[in-house]
């Protein structure tokens, strides 16, 4: 299974269909060379915006980028990028062979300077560029990963000059938008940025005291931010990053901590489902409130974690369980279910999170869960029944597409004995065995009176944005419904 993800980049219509330009040079300038004088005025472009924005160019408008990403992507083995092609030190040599390969040709059809030759001679300097990044680039592209050619385009490094030069000259503090990510203690570590990045950097691991990803080399695509599982990552200057980070709650992060633990047991919940038992060896008790989910490290290098609901805490055994669906081609469900064995010493931190800690002074509580979403309702519903004594009704609307998918079946019955005030409701979509409600938890929750409910979710996308669209049209306010996706 390969590290890097073939991820969506294309978010304009420049990064979709600026790969014209690239053809439109490098083919049918060999026809018409004066086509090549285009590039005259994008590369005073892109030097000019870098002084102000950095490598913005690169990941926004770059004809050959798009190429790279649009065209070739799907043909790409997405490898790792040798280290060697990801150098400084190549980068640069190539800038200097490309700086005194071109600049000797231009000096020698200088010498044509006041005929018509020389427009066309010019031109087809740098449509012969163009076609031969065109080629080698996209030859790397498939070969290696698209974006192979950016690590050490002369472009690209000819930009660094010029942001270098405008961060001396302090011309870029206020418009210089770099990867911010909100608070790092809500970081999950999960390495989804640098799986998604075009160039394979790593932000996740280097961001700085104000919050942001300082590599003169980034492009600045957002390819990280569109794709963050916990939505904190975004693009903002320096100022703009210190204000963020002062107003960010950092509720329910506050007793993030590092823990050593032995994997105390594993069994099966349903096809393709397994529960993990940690016992937790240093430090033994955590600071954990129902809703709360724990990262567990899946390995060393380079670091990395998966977060998970924990569906389980015993305090006094010091034990906490969590669920874990595998997902086709999952790359941390996968190691889980292949390496992870009882006994194992394993690193967990948290307990963290605070979209599904339940208000407890509320009166009438729904859940509504998707699939392995129903993981962190457990807890809510037993801490609820315990000590919320405000709380008048608790109802779990558990949604499924098969029976043999439900969950925590003996959990749920026997909470439903001993709580009058709780009702759980199980749906399954495409079941025809199955005798209870039929269809998705929508339909459920259309026949309900959600008025005076409090409503927290967590399941697949399609299902919080189905249930997100109904209770809109209800008029269920915000301030009332919280979610998490499973």
């Amino acid at each position: 299974m390969s590290f890097y993800i073939k991820a969506n980049r294309i978010f304009n219509p420049v990064r979709k269909y600026s790969w014209l330009f690239t053809l439109l040079v490098g083919l049918v300038g060999l026809w018409y060379p004066r086509l090549g004088l285009l590039v005259i005025p994008v590369m005073v472009t892109l030097t000019t915006l870098a002084l102000f924005k950095g490598r913005y160019w690169c990941g926004n408008v770059c004809s050959h980028g798009s190429l790279f990403d649009v065209i070739l992507m799907p043909f790409s083995r997405n490898g790792q990028i040798p280290r060697l092609l990801r150098s400084r030190v190549v980068a640069w040599l190539f800038f200097a062979f490309f700086g005194w390969n071109i600049g000797s040709k231009v000096f020698r059809v200088a010498g044509l300077w006041g005929t018509m030759e020389f427009w066309d001679r010019l031109g087809f300097i740098f449509v012969s560029s163009y076609l031969m990044v065109m080629i080698v680039g996209g030859l790397l592209a498939v070969a290696i990963s698209p974006r192979t050619w950016c690590n050490f385009c002369p472009m690209g490094t000819l930009q660094v000059l010029s942001y270098r030069l405008g961060k001396a000259l302090q011309l870029n503090r206020a418009t210089d938008e770099k990867i911010t990510v909100v608070n790092q203690d809500m970081c999950h570590t999960c390495g989804k940025c640098s799986r998604v990045c075009p160039l394979q950097l790593s932000p996740y691991t280097a961001f700085s005291d104000t919050n942001q990803f300082e590599a003169d080399v980034c492009i600045r695509c957002s390819t990280c931010v569109f794709h963050c599982p916990a939505g904190i990552l975004s693009l903002n200057p320096q100022d703009e990053a210190i204000q963020l980070r002062a107003r960010t709650s950092t509720k329910g992060y506050e007793h993030r901590v590092k823990i050593t633990a032995t994997v105390a047991g594993i069994r099966d919940l349903a096809p393709a489902v397994k529960e993990f038992t940690f016992h937790l060896d240093e430090p033994r008790i955590i600071q954990y409130t129902p809703g709360q989910f724990i990262l567990v490290k899946i390995q060393a290098q380079p670091e990395m974690y998966r977060a998970y609901s924990i569906s389980g805490y015993n305090k006094e055994k010091a034990e906490l369980r969590i669920a874990v669906k595998q997902v086709p081609d999952g790359y941390g469900s996968g190691i889980l279910f292949e390496d992870f064995h009882p006994g194992m010493e394993v690193e967990l931190e948290g307990p963290m999170g605070h979209e599904l800690v339940v208000d407890r002074q509320a009166e009438h509580v729904l859940l509504v869960a998707g699939g392995i979403g129903i993981t962190p309702f457990l807890p809510i519903v037993e801490d609820l029944a315990a000590n919320a004594p405000l709380v008048k009704t608790i109802t779990l609307v558990y949604g499924v597409n098969q029976r043999t998918e439900f969950l925590y079946d003996q959990d749920l019955q026997r909470l439903q004995a001993k709580h009058n005030h709780f009702t759980c409701v199980k749906v399954a979509a495409f079941d025809n065995t199955w005798s209870g409600p039929k269809g998705f938890v929508t339909d459920v929750m259309n026949d309900m009176d959600l008025t005076n409910s409090t409503i927290y979710m967590c399941g697949p996308k399609p299902m919080t944005n189905a249930a997100l669209g109904l209770l809109a049209h209800q008029g269920i306010q915000d301030t009332k419904i919280f979610l998490e996706s499973a």
